[in-house]
């Protein structure tokens, strides 16, 4: 099974580049350099619009009330009821400790302790919703690879189960097995998802002994695993 790279490296390895293309009349802080901050951000948020990932997207973060962006389902109680609203002064409070600001949020990052790279990041973040830079197609695009689009090595066609031991035979006629806790069953209803009834699998982990298997909707999952051992197995 032939590695992917993730498209988010591709991303972020184009930070540094962006930097030559914002603008630097920021009273507070440099875009630029909140650029290199953003870093942090990366692994969590996407730029592009109206893109989940583990938080929600941050393109045209200026200006929005805090927990009210309709396509992020995921936003703790104590957010969504804050009434804040992002601005130079709330974004600094919740960058330098989001717990502290707002009790109760669900975001368990522990902040940015230094108030410079705060006010650049916060200066970035301005910048980007005020469409004051163009961003490269790689910080906008979607973060993951389109998995309809994966090849026969990576669709499944079928899932047995046996004892400890999932054995997976992806379209091209190849069977691998896995150990149950270094296999995981997603689902990814996005536009860049699977097919229904089509789950894919990726790779995953550094030793080529893990693998995520993506289906379209919780309910296939349960479907499309088969319970068989063969007699030698038993």
């Amino acid at each position: 099974m032939k590695n992917v790279i993730h498209p988010m490296l591709v991303a972020v390895g184009l930070l540094i580049a962006v930097r030559a293309l914002i603008p630097t009349a920021f009273a507070a802080g440099d875009p630029g350099e909140g650029v290199k901050v953003f870093r942090s951000c990366a692994a969590c948020h996407s730029l592009a619009t109206d893109r989940s990932m583990t938080g929600p997207s941050l393109a045209g973060v200026w200006g929005r009330r805090a927990g009210s962006l309709k396509s992020f389902g995921r936003y703790s109680r104590a957010l969504k009821s804050s009434e804040v609203v992002w601005n130079q002064e709330t974004l600094n409070a919740w960058i330098k400790s989001p717990a502290a600001f707002i009790p109760g949020t669900s975001m368990n990052f522990p902040g940015v302790a230094d108030a410079q790279q705060r006010d650049n990041l916060i200066a970035f973040l301005k910048a980007e919703s005020s469409g004051q830079l163009k961003l490269p197609a790689a910080m906008t695009a979607p973060q993951f690879e389109d998995l309809k689009k994966l090849g026969a090595d990576h669709q499944i066609g079928a899932i047995g189960y046996c004892r400890d031991t999932y054995h997976v035979t992806t379209a091209n006629g190849r069977t691998t097995d896995y150990w149950e806790s270094n296999l995981r069953f997603k689902t990814d209803s996005s536009d860049t998802g699977p097919l229904p009834g089509k789950p894919v699998i990726m790779p995953a982990g550094m030793m080529g002994d893990r693998a995520s298997i993506f289906f379209a909707a919780p309910g296939e999952i349960s479907e499309f695993i088969k319970q068989q051992c063969d007699a030698e197995a038993k």
